[in-house]
């Protein structure tokens, strides 16, 4: 027998049970699953109804950040950051994102310098796990993974107080010391090879060069804000079960209703050549040898031409001591050089951590004419069928005592006429059509003379000067010298809005925008997303070695495989240069309102520029005779 009273129990039980299962609908939207499934007789019932209620239960929130320490591509520790959200009741691991590392360290750095660089990663790295693991994730619990400006908001004024309690200790050691200082210490000057002899008389020319901008210090722990920032929007895209390149698209042009009807990818700059500066080998202006296929290509296709290249380039090479033509020895009758003259030194037989083969030369033209010689073997012409950048990172190369550009060893260069330099190459050579940094950031008059000479002709590319995302804004116009287009790297305190926010005003001042690879680049491929969905027009990957860089060009292919299946992959514009010649106003005055995108489609890539452009002719030129 049931006890007394129980039976009133149950009866109200069961009509709080109406009530509740009522008030959500629940008979309702039974019946109507039911009425509907039923003349689609799905082989899975129980996961057509699965699939049909899910559509009714709560949007998933963050429940949870784990960061931790990983290695990235050249062993290196970096931070990865998984999220973690509620779904439907259930705790579940939806992605993560692992970052890339940068350093400002030279390659010829003394021991101690980069044993100083090593301990500073990883207490950044701690710091950064400590960050994620216990603050941010806090403070972004139950936040939708889907809003990524509210969340990228957040982690903007999280990094600003810890920039002011870095500040506010920075101060108080200060005050501390200041007592116990006697005697103020020579400093060195910065940024430069070396430093200037007490006593040693400078020229003017010296005295006017201006001097290199202090480095940018890195709050420990900054990899944080840009992991976590990174995470959260591949988790919305996870969650809106679209690809993160369509998702960053979306944010980056309000359509939150209509996907872009078609999209652009990058070409590749891939590197083939990383020419140490600092080998046996005299010539130290070029860094890096890249190829660009000609945008008639697919990817596909441009990829497979650049193997084809890379494998004649390793067989010219391969004979040890030997050089691979006549005319790399500089010889004009193609005989074997003489016992009495040095022949550049061999490849090292080792692969950069850029991906690419290690080479040293002893003047400017050698790697460039190893280009054309290894085209001309496999019937390829370059300027047609490929096209050359040089990376020259000019900025790893001032003489501070001299004033002047170290371009070979024992030969030096002012600002002045390194821009003829880049005159004189580029009319050797018309196929390469991009010079990454060629300049120091601060010489900006010869930014601006260099871009006159040469914008009509070839990209111009600030890297060095945009490593620094958060620097480069100021109100609506950036603070970069005069240029084609920059390099953006995502690293450090970045976050997914800065890129949107600053390739927004780089479209509105019709430059261009490069996405591209740390030197410690990590497995994660989600740079390639960033770089589509952004709608960059370069993206530098590095060379075809080493896993870390060949999944980022597998994922681009991937992803041109995707858009073509579904038919919105826009066919890619000719390349386009700026006649920087014809402007008519200054450069504080590029800065125009952006415009606002076109609500059905993503806009063209330089699409009717306010600037004279000029497109690449069909053929170029090809007298490379030396003088």
């Amino acid at each position: 027998m049931e006890p007394c009273g129980g039976g009133g129990r149950l009866a109200e039980l069961r009509r709080e049970a109406a009530e509740y299962y009522r008030g959500h609908r629940v008979p309702q939207r039974m019946e109507e699953a039911l009425n509907a499934l039923f003349p689609l007789c799905p082989a899975d019932l129980y996961g057509a109804l699965a699939n049909y209620f899910s559509t009714f239960s709560k949007a998933p929130v963050i429940c949870k950040l784990a960061g931790r320490k990983v290695l990235d591509g050249v062993g290196k520790p970096t931070l990865e950051v998984e999220i973690y959200c509620t779904v439907k009741n259930y705790e579940k691991r939806i992605c993560s994102a692992i970052m890339s590392s940068h350093s400002h360290v030279p390659e010829n750095a003394s021991p101690e310098i980069k044993e100083g660089d090593e301990k500073e990663r990883s207490d950044t790295v701690a710091t950064a796990v400590e960050w994620v693991n216990e603050s941010l994730n806090t403070m972004l619990r139950d936040l939708k993974p889907t809003d990524q400006c509210e969340v990228d908001k957040m982690l903007g004024e999280y990094f600003r107080k810890k920039v002011e309690e870095k500040k506010e200790i920075q101060k108080e050691e200060e005050e501390a010391a200041a007592p116990l200082s006697c005697a103020p210490s020579a400093v060195a000057l910065s940024g430069g090879k070396k430093a200037a002899k007490p006593g040693k008389k400078m020229s003017s020319t010296e005295r006017t060069i201006p001097p290199a901008e202090p480095i940018e210090p890195v709050l420990c722990g900054s990899l944080a804000i840009g992991g976590t920032s990174l995470a959260v929007a591949k988790a919305g895209a996870t969650i809106n079960h679209i690809p993160l390149y369509l998702h960053i698209a979306l944010l980056k042009y309000n359509q939150l209703q209509d996907s872009p009807k078609e999209m652009t990818l990058p070409r590749p700059m891939i590197t083939l050549l990383n020419c140490e500066k600092f080998s046996p080998a005299k010539l130290q202006l070029v860094k890096e040898v890249m190829l660009i296929p000609p945008a008639q290509l697919s990817l596909k296709q441009g990829i497979e031409r650049v193997l084809d290249v890379q494998k004649e380039v390793m067989r010219l090479l391969e004979p040890a001591g030997k050089v691979p033509s006549p005319q790399l020895a500089d010889n004009k009758k193609g005989k074997a050089p003489n016992t009495g003259k040095k022949a550049p030194p061999p490849p090292l037989k080792r692969v950069s951590h850029l991906g690419c083969l290690i080479t040293g030369w002893d003047n400017l033209e050698q790697p460039l004419l190893l280009m054309q010689t290894a085209c001309n073997n496999i019937g390829l012409e370059l300027g047609t069928d490929m096209y050359l950048a040089i990376n020259c990172a000019a900025h790893e190369l001032m003489d501070y005592v001299k004033g002047k550009y170290e371009i070979l060893t024992g030969t030096f260069k002012s600002p002045d006429e390194m821009v003829d330099v880049y005159v004189e190459l580029i009319n050797k050579f018309p196929s390469i059509i991009a010079l990454v940094d060629p300049l120091r950031k601060e010489d900006r008059q010869q930014w601006n003379n260099i871009c006159c000479a040469l914008g009509s002709k070839c990209y111009l590319i600030a890297e060095d000067a945009a490593t620094n995302i958060s620097k480069l804004k100021i109100d609506q116009s950036m603070n970069v010298p005069m240029c084609s287009g920059v390099v953006l790297k995502y690293i450090n305190q970045t976050k997914v809005s800065d890129l949107i926010e600053f390739t927004g005003l780089l479209d509105g001042q019709r430059h261009i925008t490069i996405l591209g690879s740390p030197d410690g680049e990590s497995s994660d491929d989600s740079l390639v997303d960033l770089a589509v969905g952004l709608g960059a027009r370069f993206i530098k990957l590095g060379g075809l070695s080493r896993g870390e860089r060949v999944t980022k060009y597998n994922r681009l292919l991937a992803i041109e495989e995707e858009l073509a299946k579904n038919r919105t992959l826009r066919s890619e514009a000719n390349f386009e240069f700026t006649d920087f010649a014809e402007e008519t106003q200054p450069e504080k005055e590029l800065s125009d309102v952006i415009p606002p995108p076109a609500q059905d489609s993503l806009p063209p890539q330089l699409s009717q520029p306010a600037l004279q452009v000029h497109s690449l002719p069909a053929h170029l030129p090809n007298d490379n005779t030396l003088t």
